[in-house]
């Protein structure tokens, strides 16, 4: 038997006390007995070194490096980088992460120094199994991905893209506003142009772009997205590799995009679970947009389609640049607690005023051999209320809260077929190993 831990998130800024601190022990105890354990690491641990990018993923999340430390004395032994965070610091503050990673023996995938590196699978050998971890984004800002390496030509520092193909579908009418539209604007124009002089190309038929989207008259109005094809062969040759070479396949995606509500994933993440799985993934942990999504059982395999937060210590980040003052609209004057603070509006908007965003799970998979045989769930609560220095931290939760956050996954579940029974302040997966 071998046993995975999973998590969402990890913002830490602050040493954890994982072993010392009373309040957050049981928690990390837990994650400790497992063989396996894996997070999200969704800050830099680049000692902010490196150039601030103009973009970040909302805001620039550096961190010391010993953040590491203090997540492999938690427990954790396997690391997703691939984030919309990843290039906060541009690529020489990724690269300096991944020395650091890398100076630690540590075993993470996602990011790396070209696109092959990047989408390489990672190996972590334990006494009872050899666990692999494939690591991807879809939300990314353009120039952030990992780029390949040719004959002539090296490839660029970057995270490993699930890119997506994005179209809105619109009725034949309004399509035809939209190209009025951008005719009187002067924008198809320009984009005559630009084809001409072969900087861009033709469209698909019956695609009209316009501002960045690609618009298609079908006939009914929805927003349609599907894997790249290129970015989703490519990821799946590392899968396959996996499978060849683990007893368990791990894959992380990280991506915000969401179907009708923040809490439903888009349709493409379903798309993307269900490929990986067919090429031998045996659970897929997303994350990203920092809420709890549900739990899937396709093939006998989990698909968490997001663990929300771990670890939220975003208002802690020690240092900003610029351009993050230029964003928020305040003084460089504040130092960075400030800046958060008037961020929030004192807590009344952002993160700080859902209690969703505070609120995860700890599942502990366990397997035997690669087939999933049964499932735990921990609720877990980052102490919303608490001072900002000291909420951010997990903890188990117990009593209503706990009630309360399995009630809600459990919800957020049902849409796929998934049975979770609640007992007192854990939970576990009840369909039949048939129903699996």
């Amino acid at each position: 038997m071998t046993t995975l831990a999973l998590t969402g998130d990890s913002i830490i800024q602050r040493r954890l006390l994982s072993s010392t601190d009373s309040k957050l022990k049981p928690l990390f105890d837990i994650i400790r007995a497992a063989d396996a354990a894996f997070t999200n690491l969704e800050v830099l641990p680049n000692d902010y070194r490196g150039h601030p990018a103009l973009e970040s993923g909302g805001s620039h999340f550096g961190a010391p490096s010993w953040v590491l430390d203090e997540l492999v004395e938690a427990g954790f032994n396997i690391f997703a980088t691939s984030t919309n965070h990843s290039l906060d610091y541009s690529i020489s503050g990724l690269e300096y992460a991944l020395d650091q990673l890398d100076r630690r023996q540590l075993c993470h995938a996602g990011c790396g120094r070209n696109l092959e590196e990047a989408r390489r699978v990672s190996y972590l050998t334990t006494p009872s199994a050899t666990l692999s971890l494939v690591a991807c984004a879809a939300t990314f800002a353009s120039g952030q991905q990992a780029s390949k390496q040719t004959a002539h030509m090296q490839g660029r520092p970057g995270l490993n893209p699930l890119r997506v193909d994005s179209t809105y579908g619109v009725l034949p009418e309004q399509l035809e506003q939209i190209k009025k539209i951008s005719l009187d604007l002067g924008v198809e124009q320009q984009r005559r142009n630009d084809i001409n002089f072969g900087f861009v190309f033709e469209a698909a038929d019956g695609i009209f772009p316009f501002n960045g989207m690609n618009f298609k008259a079908i006939g009914r109005i929805g927003h349609f997205q599907k894997p790249n094809d290129e970015d989703l062969r490519g990821i799946l040759r590392w899968v396959e590799e996996a499978r060849r070479l683990s007893d368990i396949v791990l894959v992380s995606i990280h991506a915000h995009e969401q179907g009708e509500t923040e809490e439903n994933p888009a349709e493409f993440i379903r798309d993307f679970a269900y490929a990986v799985i067919n090429a031998g993934a045996d659970v897929i942990v997303g994350h990203g947009p920092h809420v709890l999504r549900g739990l899937e059982i396709f093939k006998n395999k989990p698909i968490f389609y997001s663990l929300g937060n771990f670890i939220g210590q975003n208002e802690l980040v020690q240092r900003l640049p610029a351009d993050s003052y230029d964003q928020f609209r305040v003084g460089e004057d504040l130092p960075p607690g400030a800046l958060y603070q008037k961020r929030s509006q004192n807590d009344h908007i952002g993160f700080p005023a859902h209690s969703r965003y505070w609120q995860t799970i700890l599942p502990i998979c366990e397997f035997q051999d690669h087939e999933l045989v049964s499932l735990m769930i921990h609720p877990v609560s980052l102490g919303l209320g608490e001072a900002r220095h000291r909420r951010g931290r997990p903890r188990l939760a117990s009593g209503e809260t706990a009630t309360a956050i399995l009630e809600r996954f459990s919800a957020l579940s049902q849409p796929f077929g998934t049975k979770l029974e609640i007992n007192e302040d854990t939970s576990r997966l009840v369909n039949t190993p048939t129903q699996l």
